[in-house]
């Protein structure tokens, strides 16, 4: 086999491992959990929303006044299009792959006057690209779905608190395109993977307060469908998919009704196994957040930015399928939401996230007859919540 052909088939296999849909994500990682993280773009370091902040830092689980629970989830809903010239023939091709729901859950108790724990359970990443009926892009389908479980416990002391929880992943497998007549794929195959995150924050007890995280990377192993899909074709591929590592720190500041939230995170890509073998690179995100509340009602607004981790121009074959299978290229993210207390125990948030349409291409060099790779996407997702304190 050429060596052309060699890097189509690699192509092939590296794009499969990390294809997802975008949930209004920096890379496949939501810029944010819960709706009132995501109204303030992705920002909670060092700013506490409640239950939710179970997956963003575990220390923020001491600013829960009473047990509270925290439900519900996002309509999420991209639209993705590619070309590949001249295979489309200058059509840009929708992906299938339009609709999804993320759900959430999270429960915080106070047990001790110093001690908090939690509960937490989101979909973090998920859904795929689906281009079945068009030879033009391999009718490809990729589905990745990534849950995480968390249960924090929290201590504070004075205005010092520290947070740990262990994650339970699930996350779910499947790959599939087609070469000529031929169908290549192994089937949906699952698997849990086990990770913690720890979290400090510090109240000056004069509105500001600073937070840092640290999640660590999650390994994933889904046993044959990176093999099956390799063989005959590329070796030294493995079945191994690591979600990466983050670290990040924030600062907040509240001034009677008026609250803002600053956060920068780094997603190490280029050393997670899977995405680095398909030359993704470290991610530096930057959150803002804004917050008016007045009586029962809270108005937010939020702008997450973030470079896409994938860079084109090294080798056709994974930018092509990059951009085909995977085209992780937002960059900025506008947020906007709103809460409402119906009573002293129940309220309800609802949060709109949008993410303006980005074009990305790479030359593919005359690659089995093809020259460029076009992509174009945009994201719109819809976040309903309800909370219950008692």
């Amino acid at each position: 086999m050429s060596i052309k052909k060699n890097l189509f088939f690699k192509g092939v296999v590296l794009s499969a491992v990390v294809s997802t849909s975008l949930y209004a994500t920096n890379g496949d990682t939501l810029i944010g959990v819960g709706a009132k993280t995501r109204a303030m773009g992705g920002a909670g370091i060092a700013f506490s929303h409640g239950a939710e902040s179970t997956l963003v830092n575990p220390a923020l689980i001491t600013q829960v006044k009473e047990t509270e629970i925290s439900f519900g989830g996002t309509i999420f809903m991209p639209t993705i299009k590619t070309q590949i010239d001249p295979n489309s023939a200058g059509k840009k091709i929708k992906s299938d792959a339009d609709l999804s729901i993320i759900p959430e859950v999270a429960i915080v108790s106070q047990i001790k006057p110093n001690i908090y724990i939690g509960v937490g359970m989101y979909g973090t990443a998920g859904m795929g690209v689906d281009f079945r009926g068009n030879s033009a892009l391999f009718d490809m389908e990729t589905t990745l779905q990534l849950m995480q479980f968390a249960v924090p416990i929290a201590y504070k002391y004075n205005n010092f608190s520290i947070g740990i929880s262990p994650i339970l992943q699930y996350g779910s497998l499947d790959v599939n395109y087609k070469m000529g007549t031929n169908t290549i794929g192994y089937g949906q195959k699952q698997d849990f993977g086990y990770g913690f995150s720890i979290g400090a924050t510090y109240d000056f007890n004069n509105g500001f307060m600073v937070g840092a995280v640290y999640k660590s990377k999650i390994k994933m192993e889904y046993p044959k469908v990176l093999t099956t899909a390799a063989t005959p074709f590329v070796a030294g591929v493995t079945d191994t998919l690591e979600q990466p590592a983050e670290i990040g720190v924030g600062i907040s500041y509240r001034y009677n009704n008026h609250s803002i939230a600053l956060d920068y995170k780094k997603i190490k890509w280029g050393s997670a196994k899977g995405y680095k073998d398909f030359k993704w690179s470290d991610q530096n995100v930057i959150a803002f957040g804004y917050q008016y509340a007045q009586d029962n009602w809270a108005l937010r607004a939020g702008y997450n930015h973030a470079k896409s981790p994938i860079k084109t121009g090294a080798n056709p074959a994974i930018d092509m399928f990059n951009l085909l299978g995977f085209p992780a290229t937002a960059k900025n993210h506008f947020t906007f939401g709103g809460s409402y207390e119906f009573s002293k125990n129940f309220s309800t948030d609802v949060t709109v996230v949008y993410s303006p349409k980005a074009k990305t291409s790479a030359n593919l060099g005359g690659m089995m007859g093809m020259t460029k790779v076009y992509n174009e996407h945009s994201e719109l997702g819809v976040t309903v919540q309800f909370n219950y304190k008692f």
